[in-house]
Formats: C-alpha cells, structure tokens, sequence
C-alpha cells in the first residue's frame, strides 16, 4: 500500500465509493430539482392555509365584535369559530385547486424519498452492506419463521397430550 492520500481511493470500500460517487452526483442534482418544485408546492399550500385562517378569522370577528364576559358568551363564541372555521377550511379542502397542489405537493416528496433512497443504497453498495429492501426481505422471512415455528410448537404440545 502506498503512503499517498490519492492511493485510499484504490482500496476497500473506498474504492466503490469512488466509483460510485457520479451516480450520488447525479441523484443530487435531481434532488435539488425536486426540492425546487417540493419548495414551491409546500409555500403554495401554506399560503392557502394562511389566507383561509385570515378570512375565517375576519368572519369571526364581525359576526363577534365584543370580548365575550361570561361563559355563555365565551361557549358561544367557541361555536361560531367552530363553524366559521369548519366551513371555511372544509371549502378549502374540497378545492380542486387545493387537490391539485396537494397531489404535487406529495408527488415531489416521493420523488425526493426516491432519491435519498438511491443515494443511501449506492452508499450501502458501496460498504458491501445490504440495502433496506434486502433487510425487509429477511425481516419478512424471519417474521414468517417465527410463525411458522410457533405453529409447529402448539402442534407439538397438542400431539404430546393426546
């Protein structure tokens, strides 16, 4: 082995790592894209929360100009707010321009899981180390395992009392 840094790159896992770091490059390139359009969307959706609550809010406040005293008045109060509210962020909700954003919205989410899990599974590669999905089928197949023997163990203790 050499005792120069760029000699490293040439060994073990780092060697894979180095092989692999273009396609880490390039889904981080795709990542920023995605983040631009996630970014976008989320600044969409809250923005038509905030203007909701705002016209909700300036509802309220008409239909309840005075600072309730009593109980009554405040139960009162709560109701219309209630309503008020429910009314306005149903309205929102049942929106095709809230669906649609909403349905964007989530779309670049996956698309952003999509990428970290690429990125994390070339790292993965890279260590020799087995990836989420490997690990879920041994997950699966040890739960089926655990199953399957303590099926065969109530068996077992149901033929050993007979």
């Amino acid at each position: 082995m050499s005792s120069k840094p760029q000699a490293l790159a040439s060994v073990g896992p780092m060697r894979a790592f180095a092989t692999n770091s273009k396609k880490i490059s390039t889904e981080l390139i795709e990542i920023n894209e995605s983040l631009r359009g996630f970014n976008q969307f989320v600044t969409e959706y809250y923005k038509q929360l905030a203007e909701t609550w705002n016209v909700a809010q300036k509802k309220v406040n008409l239909k309840v100009p005075d600072v309730p005293h009593d109980v009554e008045q405040i139960d009162s109060f709560k109701r219309i707010w209630i309503d008020i509210f429910d009314n306005d962020f149903t309205e929102l909700f049942d929106s095709v321009k809230f669906g649609e954003n909403y349905g964007k919205l989530v779309s670049k989410e996956l698309e952003l899981t999509k990428h970290w899990n690429n990125i994390s599974n070339v790292i993965l590669q890279s260590a020799n180390l087995p990836s989420k999905e490997e690990i879920d089928e041994v997950y699966k197949e040890l739960h089926s395992l655990k199953k399957r023997v303590t099926k065969l163990e109530i068996e077992l203790k149901k033929g050993s009392k007979k």
